[in-house]
């Protein structure tokens, strides 16, 4: 019998509502910064794949995007990458964030997931402060699966994935979970997550950091093209936005916003792959992109 066949390996999709920290943990777990946080809820809008390699064996875990109340052609993309990400996965990883009670978001997933064979572990995130609301979350898995007559339980663990805390702990169950079976990625790959929709949410984590509330979802980031040169690599994106009147927010102030991005992701770019990089992006208003659907396509938001 070959070594990989000793191992572990299995496919973990981390859900849960917009915001509780799904992306801030997978980042924690592999140490390595694989998909974009932020405070503003629904940054992630993709279906983010992050392995973990070690001698134990191999976890894929799926970032997912957060599931929330959705108008628009975006937000329902989005909603369905969250809900058929449980499909076919060995562990689904439902994330609460304790410092806020339960939401119907939380209660839907949890009606999901009471049904569903597959193994679960409901993670009590943000416990850095405290145990918070963990009992109400306890309490509201207990009431509905007595309500709907159903016994199984999920596997529940507190952690912390801003300071770590029982992160390990969790990897340890994980790995004590998933069926023993080969390599699903060679051990040098740490996420199969396109280079230039990793490099469009980068700007996008720049810009969120600014903004916050004042343009959240009305922006998008693509990268057109990628010159690879030994010594540095040049990058043309675009930043979208819905109207014309939120153009001028986009630039700042005689466009210094739009160079502190590009300067702050220039560097993120070019430390994560190991070159010099000069990123050049220009601001176009694209009408209600989030409600078009070929676009949403275009930049890789819909299948």
């Amino acid at each position: 019998m070959n070594d990989n066949a000793q191992k572990r390996a299995g496919m973990i999709a981390i859900v849960g509502r917009a915001n509780v920290g799904k992306s801030t943990l997978i980042n924690r777990i592999l140490d390595e910064k694989i998909s974009i946080v932020s405070p503003i809820a629904q940054t992630t809008r993709n279906l983010i794949r992050g392995v973990l390699t070690e001698p134990r064996g191999q976890l894929v875990f799926l970032d997912t995007p957060g599931v929330h109340k959705a108008s628009y052609d975006l937000g329902r993309l989005m909603n369905g990458i969250a809900r058929t990400s449980i499909e076919g996965v060995d562990i689904v990883l439902l994330v609460f964030d304790v410092s806020e009670p339960p939401q119907i978001e939380d209660d839907g997933w949890i009606r999901r997931l009471l049904f569903e064979e597959t193994a679960c572990v409901a993670v009590l995130n943000k416990t850095e402060r405290g145990p918070g609301k963990s009992a109400e979350y306890r309490k509201l898995w207990d009431d509905l699966a007595k309500e709907k007559g159903v016994s199984k339980t999920p596997t529940w663990m507190s952690i912390s994935g801003a300071t770590g805390q029982g992160v390990n702990a969790l990897v340890d169950l994980l790995f004590q979970v998933v069926p023993e079976g080969p390599q699903l990625f060679p051990e040098d790959v740490l996420t199969d997550f396109p280079r230039k929709l990793a490099m469009a949410d980068i700007v996008r984590e720049k810009y969120f950091a600014v903004l916050r509330d004042e343009l959240p979802h009305a922006l998008a980031v693509e990268i057109e093209e990628i010159h690879e040169r030994e010594a540095d690599w040049d990058i043309q994106g675009i930043v979208y936005v819905q109207k014309s009147s939120q153009k001028g927010i986009v630039l700042g102030n005689k466009g210094r916003l739009l160079r502190k991005v590009q300067a702050e992701a220039e560097k993120e770019i070019g430390e994560i792959y190991g070159h010099r990089v000069s990123l050049d992006l220009w601001v176009k208003v694209q009408k209600d992109w989030s409600r078009n659907f070929w676009f949403l396509k275009r930049l890789g938001y819909a299948g």
